[in-house]
């Protein structure tokens, strides 16, 4: 059952309103997902099962390479997957 209320809403709205803000896509994931973990922490969104592994997949997308660098396809990668965690938020 997702959750519901006012702070749900502003929870889900801030988290896409951060991944469509200007800037680069890989700092932009990394503000998103701090944002989303906090709502996760205090209750205002529940993690299910999916949105789970979708932030394992985004963390591992923002880990730098082996020059301590995270490119192009990271960001590449931070993108597609934002945009499938954001759809699966309504279930949140």
């Amino acid at each position: 059952m997702p959750s519901t209320g006012p702070a749900a809403d502003a929870a889900r709205a801030a988290f896409r309103s951060r991944i469509d803000a200007p800037g680069h896509a890989v700092e932009n994931a990394r503000e998103a997902l701090d944002g989303l973990e906090r709502a996760f922490a205090d209750g205002t969104l529940v993690e299910t099962p999916v949105l789970g592994a979708m932030i394992a997949d985004l963390r591992a997308a923002l880990e730098p390479d082996e020059t301590g660098k995270v490119g192009g396809k990271s960001a590449e990668a931070a993108r597609f997957i934002l945009r499938a965690i954001s759809r699966e938020l309504d279930a949140a």
